[in-house]
């Protein structure tokens, strides 16, 4: 991907209309205010596309990181929010300094995806007292906050924020559904504005007064003395800020062509930008994945795009902060409530779910924890069952042992393996379980082969696959059609086929009869290919 620099500021351009009401109402949200939620989105955001690993990430407050803080905020109050953050910038770029950020890599898809649903059910009950107009009760337990807002607005019901908060969501939903590359969300959030000041409406409740300009930095906020007690929850945000930043990178990764994220100087971005965004008043940041897809699609190939994010929202905290504080509140929970809704991807749940019995039920443990305790917990459970039902799926093969993923044919001579080689094509025997915890090594060597116009796989030996590893196989499939190698494979078995059917894999392979049944015919076939295509004629 060439850069270019007009494509870029266009992009940051749009990215910062569609962030300026994510970070006022991410920042409501927190509990830290609107203020808190644009300091973070102007200073995280530049630090972390300065010194980040990805040249298409886009940070700053999130959802997930929302989700984290509202017990925190609760518990030791603001100046306990910033110290957290501050401390789990150290342990981030710790995190960094050791290499920690490859490992990241083998968390499983059904983690993944039960995470995201359970902190879109958090972000979307979160947004429930805002949009009926009540003032939020006290609390951290989101399901019981939401039920005494219900109950608040029963009592005496006001439909004024009701209908705001409705309207913005719709315009949002829809709009994205008919003209997606338009930012629905800051004309939403414009129109409840202009409605709410022309008719005078009172109950909707604006964000309230914010200050023009970003605060003086300062460390006032740092109490020595309440450190030790702060530790565990910094552990949290630290880890949080580490997950959602590397699965960002990944997917902007996925989205493009050529470009590649390093893990490690990521993770050193994103402490950077947390150690900083507390000094100026911000909540601890992470990289956004909704804001970086936009950033993508709009064409940005640099850094230039995030950074030109982070200034234009800087312009708008010393331009025209009187402005934004007419915004309703019940807007913004509207825009958060569209957020939430958009981040179920049915088609992908319903993949989880059919894949495996077992990626199904670690979805749903994982999701289930993430509404009822809280993130961290709910990814270590996730992993851990994931790991006891894996290797259960190992176990019960026969076969405790890592996959075995190399060029190899048993039983022919090399003379035929340099044949192979010398006509561009190249066989690789897959041994062993295909799951989250080998996945991504196949992943890694796969797409790195080179010179060679046809891949075949040969699964015949495959003992066990998962949804993590169907899904990265489906991945290096798509790498390798983009750069012209074409895969075929042989001997995929019939408990495979769930697995791979249910994340699209099985109906990629099956593209222009490129699955075989058996490893000689795989290879005839790679030959009728090349041959139909010339490749073959003029390498012999």
């Amino acid at each position: 991907m060439g850069r270019n620099p007009r494509r870029d500021l266009l992009a940051g351009l749009t990215v910062a209309i569609v962030a300026l009401p994510l970070a006022l109402g991410f920042g409501v949200s927190s509990g830290l205010g609107a203020a808190a939620g644009l300091a973070t989105a102007v200073v995280a955001g530049a630090l972390a596309a300065l010194f980040g690993g990805s040249n298409l990430q886009v940070s700053g407050p999130t959802g997930a990181m929302t989700v984290v803080l509202v017990p925190i905020v609760a518990r030791y109050g603001p100046s306990g929010v910033l110290t957290v953050g501050f401390l789990a910038g150290l342990i981030v770029v710790a995190l960094a300094l050791v290499r920690a950020g490859r490992y990241m890599a083998y968390i499983p898809a059904s983690v993944v995806e039960g995470f995201t649903l359970g902190i879109a059910l958090v972000i979307g009950l979160q947004q429930i007292p805002h949009a009926l107009g009540v003032p939020k009760p006290e609390g951290d337990r989101v399901l019981a906050v939401t039920w005494r807002a219900v109950g608040e607005f029963t009592e005496a019901p006001d439909w004024t924020s009701v209908g705001l908060a409705l309207g913005v969501a719709a315009i949002m939903l829809i709009g994205a559904r008919r003209r997606p590359t338009l930012p629905f969300s800051i004309v939403a959030v414009i129109a409840a504005t202009v409605v709410a000041q022309a008719f005078h409406l009172d109950a909707a409740k604006p964000i309230g007064d914010l200050p023009a300009g970003l605060p003086v930095p300062s460390l006032d906020f740092l109490d020595l003395s309440r450190v030790g007690s702060l530790i565990a929850p910094a552990v949290a945000v630290a880890a949080l800020a580490a997950l959602e930043s590397l699965l960002s990178a990944r997917v902007a990764d996925g989205m493009t062509v050529g470009q590649k994220h390093d893990p490690d100087r990521e993770l050193f971005g994103q402490g950077l930008a947390n150690l900083a965004a507390p000094l100026f008043g911000g909540v601890p940041a992470t990289g956004a994945i909704a804001r970086t897809a936009v950033n993508v699609r709009t064409g940005a190939s640099s850094r230039l795009a995030a950074l030109t994010h982070a200034a234009i929202l800087a312009v708008i905290v010393f331009a025209a902060a009187p402005l934004v504080s007419r915004i309703p509140l019940a807007a913004l929970a509207g825009v958060l409530l569209a957020t939430a809704v958009r981040m179920v991807e049915v088609g992908s749940l319903r993949a989880m779910a059919r894949a495996t019995r077992s990626d199904a039920v670690v979805l749903v443990l994982t999701a289930v924890a993430t509404l009822a305790l809280d993130l961290v917990y709910a990814v270590i459970i996730g992993l851990v069952v994931a790991g006891a039902l894996a290797l259960g799926a190992v176990a019960k093969q026969a076969r405790l042992s890592e996959v075995d993923f190399r060029p190899d044919l048993p039983g022919e001579h090399s003379e035929e393996e340099h044949a192979l080689l010398a006509e561009h094509i190249v066989a690789y025997r897959i041994d062993g379980p295909l799951f989250f915890a080998a996945a991504h090594r196949f992943l890694l060597e796969l797409t790195e082969v080179a010179d060679v116009r046809v891949v075949i796989l040969r699964m015949s030996r495959v003992t066990t696959i998962d949804a993590t590893g169907a899904l990265v196989l489906k991945d290096a499939v798509e790498k390798l059609n983009r750069r012209g190698i074409v895969v075929m494979t042989s001997g995929i078995r019939p408990e495979q086929r769930r697995a791979l059917d249910s994340v699209g894999a099985l109906e990629l392979l099956r593209q222009g009869g490129r699955e075989f049944a058996t490893t000689p015919e795989a290879i005839a076939g790679a030959r009728a290919h090349l041959h139909r295509s010339g490749v073959l004629s003029t390498a012999s």
